[in-house]
């Protein structure tokens, strides 16, 4: 068997990895970690050193690691069809199956789902149907997408420029033309003195109305946004911010995408957070949870609306010229259905929201008192504390101490895994569905030792 340092040392010479610092890893300043396997909640790495994963891997393994049943499936349709396309009309009964069981689950007003690989590429997908159903309806020059800032879309071209973190732009020509920012819905960050969060709500709609007009309503296509901010701090919109919202968009025909690949299937407590929110998106984005991450596969859920005008433009076109090599993929497909099967048969989702209730309860009560705590905040599985040198008056820390980090790294090295969040210090957690209120107080307990050893 190979060792961990003949792997460490392939690592360091061979694998480019995902957003990591290149050269600090390259030269063995950070550690290769190798992961061998996990079980529900825990994930075992090669030193049999086992670790309470309470962030899902990156929010996506709902059902917790080491489901024999997804396992199963994959094999089962590996053995009888690893691959066919689903280009001109050919499906699976996989593909088939999922489609049908995702409309059952979704908001009302879906219709179709098309099927990619990753969030990242269902946003592309979703961008390039809103300037096709606005170019078949007439409206050449209504192109423009609004997102927010502190959003995560992505990390493609159009995507990456969707999400307004700074790290996903820097030396990357980022953002396009194309895409313009607003007010991320973030109350303790955003609101002036005193203004209530309904206040603030309604000052993020008018700044959203006041830039579509700035730019021409006949110009402005689509707005995006997630409901629940995630990798932007894991934020729960403020009281009445997407009525108010979605009342601007309507005014000035603006299509709503919901980028759910974070939300969807169970994590706040509800099988969509677009029904959670009474938000009525136009398409919405589905990926993570779709599949607990067991097989890449992402989808584009469109609504009924949109459907229609997609027929007409191939009416009058010919064949929409979209498409993935690895669309609808089977053996994706197959994951998904088990997944969804499971998702059902365990009662994830009412877990999600008494176990995530739960969770916001104990950290709260370990935290809210803390001078360094800011705020302690959630919805559903998806929570986070945020850090600040003072409260009162509200003032971060340096970013160049990293306290998020090391309070991040300070658990991790008593077995827990919680992610420090980007452009701020707050530590998330997003643990998979399947948690247990014991295992939500060993989270919270080695979170507190943690934060003790960093703040004291």
């Amino acid at each position: 068997m190979l060792t961990n340092d003949t792997l460490a040392q392939w690592d360091r010479e061979n694998f480019f990895h995902p957003s990591t610092h290149l050269a600090q890893h390259a030269r063995g300043d950070t550690p290769t970690r190798v992961i061998k396997g996990g079980d529900g909640v825990y994930i075992v790495d090669r030193e049999d050193r086992k670790m309470l994963d309470a962030f899902a891997g990156l929010y996506c393994v709902n059902v917790g690691y080491g489901r024999t049943e997804i396992a199963e499936a994959i094999a089962k349709q590996a053995h009888e069809l690893a691959y066919y396309h689903s280009y001109v009309g050919h499906g699976t009964e996989a593909s088939i199956t999922l489609s049908k069981m995702i409309l059952d689950r979704a908001p009302g007003n879906m219709s179709k789902v098309y099927f990619g690989q990753s969030g990242s590429d269902a946003n592309e997908t979703n961008i390039k149907l809103v300037w096709y159903y606005n170019n078949i309806r007439g409206l050449p020059q209504k192109k423009k997408i609004i997102s927010r800032w502190r959003g995560y879309h992505g990390s493609g071209l159009m995507t990456g420029s969707l999400t307004g973190l700074e790290l996903f732009h820097n030396k990357f020509d980022l953002p396009l033309s194309q895409v313009i920012h607003t007010e991320a819905p973030y109350y303790l960050r955003g609101a002036s003195a005193g203004m209530s969060e309904e206040e603030f709500s309604a000052d993020c709609a008018s700044k959203l109305e006041d830039m579509i007009l700035a730019e021409g309503p006949d110009t402005v296509a689509a707005f995006i946004g997630e409901p629940v901010l995630g990798t932007g701090g894991i934020v729960p919109p403020p009281a009445g911010y997407w009525a108010a919202i979605q009342a601007v968009l309507k005014k000035y025909d603006i299509l709503l995408i919901a980028d759910e690949v974070v939300t969807g299937f169970g994590r706040l407590g509800t099988m969509f957070g677009t029904t959670h929110y009474d938000i009525v998106a136009d398409i919405i984005t589905i990926a993570k949870g779709l599949t607990s991450a067991y097989a890449p596969l992402s989808g584009s859920i469109v609504s009924d609306k949109i459907w229609k005008v997609l027929e007409q433009g191939t009416d009058e076109n010919g064949p929409i010229g979209h498409g993935w090599t690895y669309s609808a993929h089977p053996i994706g497909a197959a994951a998904g259905v088990a997944n969804l099967k499971l998702i059902d048969e365990m009662g994830l989702v009412g877990n999600s929201g008494t176990t995530g209730a739960y969770l916001l309860e104990q950290l709260t009560a370990a935290f809210a008192e803390h001078p360094n705590v800011a705020q302690v905040r959630g919805e559903g599985l998806m929570c986070a504390v945020e850090f600040a040198q003072t409260k009162a008056p509200l003032d971060f820390f340096d970013p160049a101490q990293k306290v998020g980090y090391a309070i991040s790294n300070a658990m991790a090295s008593r077995d827990v895994i919680a992610r420090a969040m980007p452009q701020g210090d707050i530590i998330g957690f997003a643990p998979p569905l399947c948690i247990t209120p014991d295992e939500v107080d060993q989270v919270v307990l080695v979170a507190k030792e943690a934060v003790t050893e960093v703040l004291g």
